[in-house]
């Protein structure tokens, strides 16, 4: 830690604290993430050494944020990465009222981007929102905190935890229970992140696992067997029954979305995971036109319309889950 001089905190993660730090020699800006050792025969704990292992494998992706080095601190260890200024959520947040189709797109393209590329070295994240998508100082988008990924198995054979992604954000294959999934719980993820990006406020709120779920089947419609024919497979399929309710269109959830970004973000938030479209094919669909990105136009149909909410939804807690 000599080599570095800490400027302040900013965070605080489930494995550690994170500090602004400037590098003595250098004068580079990094982030610290301290992690500290309960008992140093426990060893590093598994998030942060998948956090490592995920990171190196990615490392040198202008949409993943760089993690510059390891080293050994009093009883734990320390991760420098490089500085972001913000987070999506931040931008979100603070922002009047939904964001305007030149920042939604720009976000967006370099999501699909940072993911496209994490899956093509088979990289599940399993923890995409807001607050782990930072922005730099020049508005660059750049996928962070690794806690949760996992290297993925391309034979399906391999069970993980479905307790994983923060709540909002979860797939429905793992509100279900299932233990077997591949990439489409990240795709599942941007769909809600775009949705929240054109809402201005998450679209699935539920403030339990029960909760989550239905706010999932108010806009979607009841999973049936004839739609997800996998439903009936997973665990926890059998252990609760929702009304039958139909589906919501879209564009009644979102009145001031263009057909397009309804098209796309309803290809994202699909209840069979293998029918999510995957964030290559959006990417190289959109890179194939000269017109970039004309199959997402973003722009509102009136730009003095009231900012986007659905009625029915209960009032937002103030932090995520």
């Amino acid at each position: 830690m000599d080599q570095y001089c800490i400027l302040g905190r900013i965070g605080e993660g489930a494995h550690g604290i994170v500090f602004k730090a400037k590098h003595v020699e250098t004068g580079e800006i990094v982030a610290l993430k301290k992690v500290a050792l309960r008992r140093l025969e426990d060893g590093i704990p598994n998030q942060a050494l998948r956090e490592i292992k995920a990171l190196q494998e990615i490392e040198d992706n202008q949409h993943v944020v760089q993690l510059k080095a390891v080293f050994p601190h009093g009883a734990g260890f320390v991760l420098a990465f490089e500085f972001m200024l913000s987070d999506l959520a931040e931008v979100v947040r603070h922002a009047q009222r939904p964001l305007v189709q030149a920042q939604v797109k720009s976000y967006l393209q370099m999501l699909l981007k940072g993911v496209a590329f994490c899956h093509a070295n088979n990289i599940v994240h399993r923890d995409l929102k807001p607050a782990n998508l930072l922005i730099s100082a020049s508005g660059q988008l750049k996928i962070a905190d690794f806690g949760l990924a996992r290297v993925f198995s391309p034979d399906g054979s391999r069970l993980y935890t479905h307790q994983v992604a923060t709540r909002w954000y979860r797939a429905p294959e793992l509100l279900y229970g299932a233990r077997q999934y591949d990439q489409g719980v990240d795709l599942w993820a941007v769909g809600c992140i775009l949705g929240e990006l054109l809402n201005g406020s998450p679209l699935f709120p539920g403030e339990n696992d029960i909760e989550q779920l239905c706010c999932v089947l108010r806009i979607l419609g009841t999973p049936s067997p004839q739609v997800w024919p996998e439903i009936t497979e997973l665990p926890d399929y059998n252990k609760i029954s929702f009304k039958e309710q139909a589906p919501v269109p879209l564009e009644e959830v979102l009145p001031d979305a263009s057909p397009q970004a309804l098209d796309l973000l309803g290809q994202f938030l699909l209840y069979p995971p293998r029918q999510r479209i995957s964030a290559s094919q959006v990417w190289n669909e959109v890179s194939m036109t000269k017109e970039l990105w004309r199959r997402a136009r973003l722009e509102p149909h009136d730009a003095a319309s009231a900012p986007r909410t659905v009625k029915c939804w209960k009032p937002l807690p103030m932090k995520h889950p």
